[in-house]
């Protein structure tokens, strides 16, 4: 990427290089054809790949097209053929499957410098670490959250003990104003496994009657700034498709949408759909 100034009042822009643009442009057009795009469906979903014979069948074109397609895919690079006696063999190039997802995120600028964290945040709101002391404010906001139904699958607030002993011991926080705890942060280890070790799941609640205040802004800017600060590398959230409100605060804090992860799980045996998001950090 290039980055070039716009201006004393504007951020600078960063611009895509010539020479990707062109690769990728070149890759977009060989997939403009649906016949084209079916036919590389069909090779990716077929585990050893497919012969040109079969193609023709599955897709209903003569083997003149067919060919004449495959040869616009290798030509771009998605597959690979190879002769197997009589017939030809089309495999996929494992690389497109992660350099088209790469190119489409490119373009869209999803892999320009995100912001590292909120700045605006409200002055009368104070951060710090939780104390024992805290534990009845943050499990009682936590029901509050649940009682949203945009917060969490949880039913029932989790008691301090399971919460003591699956949070990060250095990644609690809580919020104050005026000396009242209105709001925490917790973050979860994802594995227990060693090469996972800098990589945690996190989550933010605020209080009944103190949302829209900053106070998510104030958490979540700290909770960031210490994962940062003590080496966790990847933070890691799912919200529900319907709270934007906190997709809008993950995103102010560096965060990326990953997906949509649908019917990951019921909540009061209704199906309900997540936003995975993923924070990377730069300094780790």
């Amino acid at each position: 990427m290039t980055t070039i100034a716009t201006g004393q009042d504007r951020a600078p822009v960063q611009v895509l290089p010539d020479a990707e643009a062109a690769t990728y442009a070149a890759w977009f057009a060989c997939l403009a054809e649906p016949t084209r795009v079916r036919l590389l469906h069909a090779v990716a979903a077929a585990p050893h790949g497919m012969t040109v014979g079969a193609l023709t069948e599955i897709l209903g074109i003569s083997q003149s097209t067919c060919s004449h397609h495959v040869r616009k895919l290798v030509g771009v690079g998605f597959v690979h053929v190879q002769k197997e006696g009589t017939a030809t063999l089309v495999t996929i190039n494992p690389a497109c499957c992660a350099e088209l997802p790469h190119a489409a995120d490119a373009v869209m600028g999803l892999l320009a410098p995100r912001p590292c964290c909120p700045d605006d945040v409200a002055t009368d709101v104070g951060v710090r670490a939780l104390r024992d002391e805290d534990w009845a404010a943050v499990r009682r906001i936590y029901g509050e959250g649940i009682a949203t139904g945009l917060a969490t699958f949880e039913t029932a607030v989790p008691s301090r003990a399971s919460l003591d002993a699956k949070w990060l011991p250095d990644h609690r926080w809580v919020a104050e104003i005026d000396g009242e705890v209105v709001g925490w942060a917790a973050a979860t280890p994802t594995s227990a496994r060693e090469v996972y070790s800098g990589v945690a799941e996190t989550s933010v609640y605020v209080a009944d009657g103190y949302r829209g205040r900053g106070i998510g802004k104030a958490l979540i800017r700290q909770q960031v700034t210490a994962a940062d600060v003590s080496g966790l590398w990847t933070l890691q959230t799912s919200i529900f498709t319907e709270n934007r409100a906190s997709v809008g605060l993950h995103h102010a804090a560096g965060f990326r949408t990953l997906g949509i992860r649908e019917r990951i799980a019921q909540r009061d045996g209704v199906w309900r759909d997540t936003v995975f998001m993923e924070r990377r950090s730069t300094v780790n």
